[in-house]
């Protein structure tokens, strides 16, 4: 009875236990888990492997070991599936190349190495320090070398391994080791690791094995930053000096990096010059072609914290860009600019040769190997192609000038290309290009286009006038930007500067005119005068005209008869009004360079024979469209009366004026109708006779026919007085004979 008497006693009791017990239970839980957790550890062969070649003691025999072949087949299978840890990798490194089982299962272990994130660099420093031993034999000391150079854009800093700069450069030395040292060295060459006794090594190394373009390479990126150290010359453009024979890491970091989740530090595609080159050179098509994200070597805050670097991935706004433009550092994936426009602008503000450098040798390694050295893609998914080609172009736009590797690249494409596959925009890049020297511009640009045309539908032969109307826009361009006020000497920069005298620059322009006149002539035969291949024809001699006024060139070209006549009898009025502005155009580039020559202050030479083709061009106009006197002797296009008889058609030297034009007799008949609305028969003779002939004219006027408008009012004025010719009618006022 005493125990039930307090109720609230028993109840605290029960609540005591109530709480151990469920603690206890808690407990167990955890242990239970714990244990679980271990046993799983302790059953996953990946999980045992790395605990056994951590702890393996140098010395262990391999051959006819078991345990071993069984953890080497367990850490394969993960790497080539699913990638290594940072901390798989750097265990599975210090084995191999600490030789604890001999060089033979070193080198297997390093051709599965693949990483599934990032790459510690203290391993890399540790590997660096083993080869440094000198136990290595020569084939693992330049795999290993080649695996840095594939996961470089993988490891997680580079600030210990740009630390011991000079000790890689040691390596230089070594003859099977140099090709691969130079290329790591020219990844981590900064200003200050450029010195006077490397420089001198390097120039003994050519020295001793020739000029090796691996040696020419490096020397480049020394003169970037020190000019003054590095006399001899280099070349501007040089074929690739890094050779890659990674294929089987570049394929297993591809085929982990697009099935793992992990976001990685960047896509290790686009390496500076890592690029797949197996033995036959012929691969899928357009698989590699992503642009990365913008990325530094900078990756921690706690880092950032003491670092005066401003990371590259941080930048989102131009005032950003502004204020922090001298601790920007670039990243150590060029390619990944290409997808960001305010890193552009900081590209484009800091106008760093090394970062063209870099730029162009990444691009130049990416377009060989996914565009030429594969094989046919036609049934394939070209959209990855496109979007990175389009994006090329885009940032050439942008920047306002051509890559050296896009260039290079374009030359070779051309005598592959069949002219359909990724046509936009490989004439879209080959529009980009920089002036080409005279003595080079037909065997690079001119005989591959020029079969490619002849033998391609009217839709590409337009494609092809297009591109070299823009071609020759940029040339133009860059011309008047460049030129200089007070002299006639011009240099054509880009990022691979290119000196250019400006009578170099006239006679390239002078052939590229002139190969335009050739395939157009012919063009318009084989497409019997097609309107639309005359009107993208009659565009690109709309900008030849104005190059002197518009572009300050001293230049000036007429267009072939082969393209000025199917234009003048063109059957479309808005071809032949284009000819008529195209022949304005003419006349005031001569005009006003007549009026140079004379006072004698920017003295030009056009040469007679140009006067006498404009001249006897717009006698041949006047005598059509105003005099109605076409074919006649002395009216620049002659023809023979027995032809002329034998076609049939009446009076037939008036059959191509304003009247009877097969350009312009809708209007015609349109301005009869209106005039004489109650004829029941159509005399079209009659507009010819007293005001009606100026009515008529200015009726064409207000068509929109512009260029008609500006012809007739300059040529008909007066006398031409660009060669003493008489081209033109007295008068306006009185209507043709």
């Amino acid at each position: 009875m005493a125990k039930n008497s307090n109720p609230q006693r028993l109840d605290l009791d029960s609540s005591s236990e109530n709480d151990s017990s469920s603690s206890a239970r808690s407990h167990r839980s955890l242990r239970v888990a714990e244990n679980a957790k271990k046993k799983r550890e302790a059953e996953d062969p990946f999980l045992l492997a790395l605990k056994y070649f951590s702890k393996v003691e140098a010395g262990t025999p391999w051959k006819g070991n078991d345990t071993v072949e069984r953890h080497l087949a367990a850490v394969e299978r993960v790497g080539l599936s699913r990638g290594l840890s940072p901390q798989a990798v750097s265990i599975l490194l210090e084995f191999s190349l600490s030789l604890r089982m001999g060089s033979a299962i070193g080198i297997r272990v390093l051709k599965f190495l693949v990483p599934a994130s990032t790459v510690p660099e203290e391993a890399i420093i540790r590997g660096v320090s083993w080869l440094c031993v000198d136990k290595m034999p020569v084939n693992m000391q330049v795999l290993f070398v080649r695996w840095v150079l594939t996961v470089f854009d993988l490891i997680d800093s580079k600030d210990q391994l740009r630390a011991i700069y000079g000790f890689i450069f040691n390596f230089v030395t070594e003859e099977n080791l140099c090709p691969y040292i130079c290329h790591l060295l020219y990844l981590l060459t900064r200003k200050e690791n450029v010195r006077p006794y490397r420089v001198r090594k390097l120039l003994e190394l050519q020295t001793r094995m020739g000029c090796q373009p691996f040696l020419m390479h490096l020397l480049s990126v020394y003169k970037v930053y020190c000019p003054e150290l590095v006399t001899i010359s280099v070349p501007a453009k040089m074929k690739s000096g890094f050779k890659n024979h990674n294929s089987t890491w570049k394929a297993a970091l591809a085929a982990v990096q697009k099935s793992s989740t992990t976001e990685l530090l960047s896509d290790l595609q686009l390496s500076v010059g890592v690029s797949q080159q197996p033995a036959t050179r012929k691969r899928k098509l357009h698989r590699h072609l992503t642009i990365p994200a913008v990325s530094s070597s900078i990756q921690s805050q706690s880092r950032l914290s003491g670092s005066k670097v401003f990371p590259l991935e941080q930048l989102r706004t131009f005032s950003q860009l502004l204020e922090n433009l001298h601790r920007i550092e670039l990243p150590a994936q060029m390619g990944s600019l290409l997808g960001s426009t305010v890193a552009l602008h900081f590209l484009d503000c800091v106008r760093d040769s090394s970062a063209f450098l870099r730029l162009n040798f990444w691009l130049g390694h990416l377009l060989h190997e996914e565009f030429i050295f594969c094989k046919d893609g036609g049934t394939q998914d070209l959209t990855e192609a496109t979007g990175f080609l389009n994006t090329l172009i885009s940032t050439q736009c942008f920047l306002q000038e051509g890559f050296a590797a896009t260039e290079l690249f374009l030359y070779k494409f051309l005598n592959i290309w069949d002219g359909s596959l990724l046509r936009p925009e490989i004439l879209g890049l080959l529009s980009n290009i920089p002036v080409v020297p005279c003595s080079r511009i037909k065997t690079l640009l001119f005989e591959p286009l020029m079969q490619l045309f002849f033998t391609s539908s009217l839709f590409f032969k337009c494609s092809v006038i297009e591109c070299l109307t823009n071609m020759l826009l940029k040339w133009l361009t860059w011309h008047s930007v460049y030129a200089f006020e007070d002299e006639l000497d011009i240099s054509v920069t880009s990022q691979t500067p290119m000196n250019m005298t400006l009578s170099g620059l006239m006679d390239s322009v002078v052939e590229l005119v002139h190969f335009v006149g050739r395939i157009s002539t012919i063009g318009l035969q084989l497409e019997g005068y097609h309107s639309l291949l005359l009107s993208f024809t009659l565009d690109f001699y709309m900008m030849v005209s104005d190059m002197y006024l518009k572009y300050d060139l001293p230049l000036v070209l007429m267009p072939p008869a082969g393209v000025f006549y199917p234009a003048l009898f063109a059957t479309d009025p808005v071809n032949l009004d284009k000819l008529c502005h195209i022949m304005y155009r003419y006349r005031t580039n001569l005009m006003s360079a007549k009026n140079q020559e004379q006072k004698m202050k920017k003295p030009i030479e056009i040469s007679r024979k140009t006067y006498h083709e404009f001249n006897q061009y717009v006698v041949s106009m006047v005598s059509c469209l105003w005099n109605s006197r076409a074919f006649q002797p002395g009216m620049g296009l002659e023809m023979d009366e027995g032809l002329l008889s034998r076609s049939g058609v009446p009076e037939p030297w008036t059959r191509f004026s304003l009247v009877y034009h097969p350009a312009f007799l809708g209007y015609a008949v349109d301005f009869h109708e209106n005039c004489w609305p109650e004829r029941m028969k159509m005399d079209l003779s009659s507009i010819k006779l007293g005001k009606r002939w100026d009515w008529y004219v200015e009726f064409l006027y207000c068509q929109g026919l512009q260029g008609l408008k500006e012809f007739m009012q300059s040529s008909l004025r007066r006398q031409s007085s660009v060669g003493g010719t008489r081209a033109t009618s007295d008068s306006q006022s009185q209507p043709p004979s």
